[in-house]
């Protein structure tokens, strides 16, 4: 079915989700932030359908207020839909969007045909219907994964580890951690660590049963609460194009140039979706000043959250774009923020506002990094730079 109203709706969606919850736990240098991904449950399998299925009501649904005009509703067109997922480590992020994709188009009964000798055949599964998903790996791009193997922002991770804000927390948290320490098995206890000490308590709160049993819920909660204040000064910054954003600086252009297509007449895409993990919502938020008028969405984003960026058209022809954001299974529904105090802006004045802030190409990520090997970097020429070779003629090769 191909949904034709058009006395109101939406151009487009542009998605960030979040992935599932996932086996194991993955530890994460804090000197670095370099990992490996987990591998994704049943459970987190189950929260990305019913994300799936929540976009599927929200945009797929010619009742809904917020429909988008033109998409297929029951049979995926694949030319519709533009996907992408870290497919670096395990396969958590992936997998997630396969999921997530299960959700938004449920088999179908329409996959079927009928042969010569007058016997239908089904799609195996029901009508599975298969959306194709971009896997990005860690070695081919730096987009997904920005803040890894990046000089600069292991130096910032330097500075916020030492920083008075981080010693001022620390005080604050040693309670905490001394009341944990019997839980973690031997992890190391320090505040520095408190992205991994909460992730181990996090999935064994969530699936060892003994331990659920035993651990204080109050002790979990206090450890959200300090992840959150250490995630959040690790992925802002000072500045909105300052190393500690890169989590969102490398996907803006990508979340720019799919709102661009979907106001050309030539544009098929109706709904782009981008996979990631937890860090590049921190920075999206902060960037934006989202975090001014709704500070509770500082800090880690749940499991299977999503970001939506909807594009509509006004009866003059100008194209605005709104944010929203479901953080996991504790929202119910997309809450409205505000980007730079707005309820929405037009796409020119997005743009505007972050496009100085972007790193677009694997050659940016390099210089904005200070990186000359790892990540694809060695095949660039960086005599004539004039930051990573003092003294060189201005411009580059």
């Amino acid at each position: 079915m191909v949904n034709t109203r058009s006395a109101a709706g939406l151009v487009g969606v542009v998605l960030v989700a979040r992935h599932g919850d996932r086996a194991g736990v993955v530890p994460q240098n804090y000197t670095t932030y370099n990992s490996t991904q987990g591998y994704l449950t049943p459970y987190g399998a189950s929260q990305e359908y019913d994300l799936g299925s929540y976009l599927r009501d929200t945009y797929l649904d010619p009742s809904s207020d917020t429909y988008i005009q033109g998409i297929n509703t029951d049979v995926a067109d694949v030319d519709q839909l533009y996907v992408r997922a870290d497919a670096g480590g395990g396969n958590v992020i992936l997998d997630s969007a396969y999921a997530l994709l299960q959700g938004l188009y449920p088999p179908t009964k329409s996959s079927k045909i009928k042969l010569a000798n007058g016997q239908e055949v089904t799609s195996p599964l029901g009508g599975y219907q298969y959306v194709p998903v971009q896997s990005l790996e860690y070695w081919q791009a730096p987009s997904l994964t920005s803040w890894m193997d990046c000089n600069y922002f292991q130096s910032h991770l330097g500075r916020v580890n030492v920083g008075v804000q981080f010693k001022d927390y620390a005080v604050q948290a040693a309670p905490f951690l001394q009341a944990v320490t019997p839980y973690l098995g031997g992890l190391n206890n320090s505040f520095l660590n408190m992205w991994n000490i909460y992730d181990f308590l996090n999935v064994q709160y969530t699936h060892n049963e003994t331990f659920y049993k035993s651990f204080p819920a109050t002790l979990m909660q206090q450890a959200r609460h300090f992840a959150n204040l250490h995630e959040q000064a690790i992925f802002t910054d000072s500045t909105q194009n300052a190393v500690g954003q890169i989590a969102i600086r490398t996907l803006w252009p990508e979340i720019f140039w799919s709102l661009g297509n979907m106001t050309a007449p030539s544009n098929k895409v109706k709904l782009a979706l981008t996979e990631v993990d937890y860090k590049p919502f921190i920075s999206m938020f902060n960037v934006t000043n989202a975090t001014v008028t709704n500070p509770e969405i500082s800090g880690i984003a749940d499991y299977a959250s999503a970001v939506a960026f909807e594009l509509s058209q006004s009866t003059t022809g100008d194209y605005s774009v709104a944010m929203k954001f479901k953080n996991g299974t504790n929202d119910e529904e997309f809450q409205s923020l505000k980007m730079f105090g707005k309820d929405s802006l037009t796409l020119p004045e997005m743009i505007l506002a972050l496009d100085w802030t972007t790193i677009n190409s694997t050659i940016n990520w390099c210089f904005s990094c200070n990186q000359t090997i790892r990540r694809g970097c060695s095949v660039f020429n960086y005599s004539n730079d004039p930051f990573l070779n003092p003294g060189a003629p201005t411009g580059y090769a």
